[in-house]
């Protein structure tokens, strides 16, 4: 199994410092804004499953920083999945500008968890399904 998707975001000036680099801390919202468009794009929402009872809380947060991003660039967000989730779901990046630079790769684990008591769950067969 394996799904790719990209985005893409023009950087805004309150995501850089003073340099006009993006702030580093910023990349997580990236990845989140990548992910949440993949999973959107084959017909999943973090808010119905929210609505179903499950929650994603991240649990596991790489990211490598190649190259900068400055203010008013374009970014293109490539997250893949390429293993079918159980109680976790890992998805991978690449953040590229327009001239095709790769200015960072990163993972993102998160687990499915149930949203009343709190203890992990699987994967919905819903997702599943969408999943292929």
């Amino acid at each position: 199994m394996r799904l790719e998707h990209t985005c893409s975001t023009r950087i805004r000036y309150g995501e850089t410092d003073q340099m006009g680099v993006v702030y580093h801390g910023n990349y997580a919202q990236f990845l989140e804004m990548g992910r949440t468009e993949l999973l959107r794009n084959i017909g999943v929402s973090y808010k119905s499953m929210e609505e179903e009872g499950v929650m994603l809380p991240v649990v596991s947060l790489t990211i490598n920083y190649k190259k900068s991003a400055y203010y008013d660039d374009v970014i293109f967000i490539k997250t893949i999945l390429s293993q079918t989730p159980s109680v976790k779901i890992t998805f991978d990046y690449e953040i590229t500008n327009e001239l095709g630079e790769l200015l960072t790769t990163a993972t993102v684990v998160l687990a499915f968890m149930n949203k009343d008591t709190h203890k992990l769950t699987r994967c919905p067969d819903y997702v599943l399904n969408k999943l292929g």
